[in-house]
């Protein structure tokens, strides 16, 4: 008696799924190159997430044994996040060169913007802090004190008589002297080289000359030690119907000048 025995055929072979694997690993490759260019952290961004989604699926098909390309797919997974961290420091550094770059056309476009010279207040030594009221024609006898500590008085007008042989006096006009003090209260010497002095008068703002002769017209010469004064008298020539003489002083190139209002006699 014999028994006819009959073997099952063997199950035929699953396909493994290793696309999701090999897509993870050359996104995450091609993802992580752009995030090494800054301003293609856009496209490292999209090709991280990507990766990263598909690394983690093609890690699931592996756990089940639906695919086996276990180093693959974690490594697309692993680069697939590097390309994320890649984009954000690529944000980063774009966004900070961008605010820079803006920044700098800011400030170009401010200092070559026309500045209104009202709108800003006198700096340095030359700002003067004369007293009564900064910014307004002083009297007689008024001083003007400057920030480093350079002082300047002009006095009261008084009549004057050219010499014989005078140089800016029309005859006809009137004449007067006013005495210009320079008082330096500071630490370091002043240099007078550079003080102007000059003068306007009568209703019309006419410019007085400045009258030359024997007694006067030498103006201010030397330096001014610490502590020490120069004091030297000026004579203009003013219609003989002014009621008003404007003296202005400007001790120097990087000062500002002041202006005394003074009345005639």
């Amino acid at each position: 008696m014999s028994y006819d025995t009959q073997v099952p055929p063997a199950a035929p072979h699953a396909a493994m799924r290793n696309g999701l694997g090999t897509a993870a690993l050359i996104l995450g490759i091609i993802g992580t190159l752009a995030g090494l260019i800054p301003l293609l952290f856009w496209l490292a961004g999209i090709l991280g997430v990507i990766a990263l989604i598909l690394g983690l699926v093609g890690k699931g098909r592996v756990k089940r044994g639906e695919a086996n390309n276990k180093g693959v797919t974690l490594t697309g997974a692993v680069l697939g996040l590097a390309a994320l961290v890649l984009s954000v420091v690529g944000l980063v550094i774009t966004v900070t060169a961008v605010s820079d770059a803006v920044d700098e056309i800011d400030k170009a476009v401010k200092d070559a913007a026309p500045k209104d010279p009202s709108a800003e207040a006198p700096a340095g030594k030359g700002d003067s802090t004369a007293k009564p009221d900064k910014g307004k024609a002083l009297a007689d006898g008024d001083t003007s004190v400057y920030d480093d500590d350079v002082k300047v008085t002009v006095s009261d007008p008084k009549a004057y008589a050219p010499g014989e042989f005078a140089v800016g006096h029309t005859k006809g006009n009137k004449a007067f002297q006013v005495t210009v003090v320079i008082e330096n209260a500071g630490k370091d010497k002043f240099d007078t080289a550079l003080v102007q002095v000059s003068a306007r008068a009568g209703k019309n703002s006419v410019t007085a000359e400045q009258i030359y002769d024997d007694k006067t017209g030498t103006g201010f010469e030397g330096t001014v030690l610490p502590g020490k004064k120069a004091t030297v008298t000026f004579a203009f020539d003013t219609p003989k119907d002014a009621k008003n003489l404007t003296v202005e002083v400007n001790p120097g190139w990087d000062y500002n000048a002041s202006q005394w209002d003074l009345k005639l006699g």
